[in-house]
């Protein structure tokens, strides 16, 4: 297998450090290009008081543990919008 490109690596990085500290408010969803799922995040933040910022810390942990194809073909190619 190939490794991602080094966009892909980039955006693994950057959506995965977004997701830990402002996970809440949907910014690693953007960063990945998921407008739609950001946008609820960012809706949901404030009525669940923060709440979302747990399902962000976990979204980050998973990204930066994933291996860089792995991340590219699930949450790149593949799309997956969640978790």
């Amino acid at each position: 297998m190939t490794s991602g490109t080094s966009d892909d690596q980039s955006k693994k990085v950057a959506a995965g450090i977004c997701a830990i500290l402002l996970g809440g408010l949907g910014v690693h969803k953007f960063i990945l290009g998921y407008t739609t799922e950001g946008i609820i995040m960012l809706i949901a933040f404030f009525p669940s008081c923060g709440l979302t910022s747990i399902l962000g810390l976990v979204e980050g942990i998973i990204y930066l543990t994933k291996s860089d194809e792995e991340f590219a073909t699930t949450y790149v190619r593949n799309k997956k919008g969640w978790l």
